[in-house]
């Protein structure tokens, strides 16, 4: 039951015969309820920034801000001798905190640890993802110029800007979830967000196990694989989870290594105690202080890491990328968009071009095939559910063909009536070429089959 339904009278929300500002509080449906609780925000809002400097919201912190809205929502009770229960106080004060120190309406839904993607295209329309499905929710921004101070609160905290200047952002949330925002002109229907979450709780090899994206024989192959130092690529479209996979990955590397990571928009979560984070810088307002991928590279180079982890390799960085891992950084990792392994060595090419280097074909794939040992494909199938496709390695070079052989794969067999894909995972008759390294560590290598 809501506010108003438990109105007695209009005389018990305002006394007086002056005009009453919560006239459309006087019927009795949710919505107006949900009407009055609203202007009753923006009131209790415009007060407590009267009071408060807007740049020192974190320095009041959550704590002097509850009390500030206590205050002053107990003040405008007393003048306009509102009716208000425990229940809408509560409701409001969330509402309000959020607004001013959180992310507004789309805090219950980063609450929601089953939510993998929020997506807001414009003030009132709001999507989620759940188990891969899309679905509308019943979120609203009051308005554009609401969804944009929750835009710019985000941006503003890791450095950013958005403006008509500078209208695309990438930023990131304090659990790590990754943002991307863009705003008109560019957006037609208002200002668009986009949130990929990586927050809530870690997710480990054993819950990819678990949820049958891959077996336990290729959890234990990349475990082994990564102890005996390969360079792995982990490859998949969008939305396949290569970034989570890589994160699972990354939990086998020995705690005693030195880790530097190299991202965009940082949203790596690796769990050992040395690692050191690095993340580019966007050009500011006067097209200067751009720090690339490339300038970490380079600097990263001189900070004696064990270990580079690349987020994601995206174009020149990549060339830097396979000459740190054959300089003595093996065991190095990174993802990149690609629909198959073959595919991810022909993007490899492409961008190795958008260095600058002019390098002959041939000399392209003898660099590609003498620093990468094993290409891990991630997707997302007809299903929404995410699996390991192929583990492939690299062999070598015969002519001008970089050589490869898949040791795992996942094959698809049909759809179920219910629309789940049925299909096993199956290891191929090939022997690992790295299998005698492995075993050399005393690691054992065995493979066998498992249905999914």
């Amino acid at each position: 039951m809501g506010l108003l339904d438990r109105l007695q009278s209009p005389g018990e929300l305002r006394a007086g015969n002056q005009p009453s500002l919560y006239a459309e509080a006087r019927g009795n449906s949710g919505a107006a309820g949900a009407g009055f609780l609203g202007e009753l925000r923006v009131r209790v809002q415009a007060r407590l920034v009267e009071r408060i400097d807007a740049t020192k919201l974190e320095e009041v912190g959550y704590g002097g801000l509850l009390e500030r809205i206590g205050e002053v929502i107990n003040e405008l009770i007393a003048e306009d001798k509102i009716l208000l229960t425990a229940a809408d106080r509560d409701r409001l004060i969330d509402s309000i905190t959020n607004d001013m120190l959180g992310l507004g309406p789309l805090e219950p839904l980063l609450q929601d640890n089953s939510i993998s993607d929020i997506l807001v295209n414009g003030c009132g329309d709001v999507w989620v993802e759940r188990g891969g499905r899309l679905s509308r929710t019943e979120v609203r921004f009051r308005d554009d110029h609401h969804l944009m101070g929750i835009i710019n609160r985000i941006v503003s905290r890791v450095g950013r800007r958005i403006d008509e200047a500078s209208p695309m952002v990438d930023a990131r949330l304090p659990d790590g979830s990754r943002v991307n925002a863009i705003i008109p002109p560019l957006a037609l229907d208002g200002p668009g967000l986009s949130i990929r979450r990586f927050g809530g709780h870690s997710i480990h090899i054993g819950d990819l196990v678990r949820s049958k994206a891959l077996t336990h024989e290729m959890a234990d192959f990349l475990q082994q694989a990564v102890a005996a130092r390969l360079n792995v690529v982990v490859c998949g479209g969008t939305g396949s989870g290569k970034t989570t996979l890589l994160n699972c990955i990354s939990t086998f590397i020995p705690p005693d290594q030195r880790i530097i990571t190299l991202e965009d928009a940082a949203e790596l979560a690796l769990q050992q105690p040395h690692v050191f984070r690095l993340e580019t810088r966007p050009p500011n307002v006067e097209g200067k202080g751009e720090i690339t991928m490339r300038d970490l590279f380079r600097n990263t180079l001189r900070m004696r890491p064990d270990r580079v982890i690349v987020g994601e390799v995206r174009g020149g960085e990549v060339l830097d990328m396979l000459q740190a891992m054959t300089t003595g950084h093996d065991g190095s990792m990174t993802t990149l968009h690609a629909n198959s392994p073959r595919d991810a060595l022909s993007r490899l090419e492409l961008m190795m071009l958008l260095a600058g280097v002019a390098l002959p074909e041939r000399a392209m794939r003898q660099y590609i095939a003498g620093s990468l040992h094993l290409i891990v494909h991630a997707a997302r199938l007809a299903d929404g559910s995410r699996k390991v496709m192929r583990i492939t390695e690299i062999t070598g070079l015969e002519g001008s063909t970089v050589l490869t052989q898949d040791l795992f794969e996942f094959v698809q067999s049909g759809v179920a009536p219910n629309g789940k894909v049925i299909g096993q995972f199956r290891t191929t008759s090939a022997r690992s070429n790295y299998a005698a390294k492995i075993e050399a560590l005393g690691l054992n290598h065995e493979s066998s089959s498992s249905t999914s």
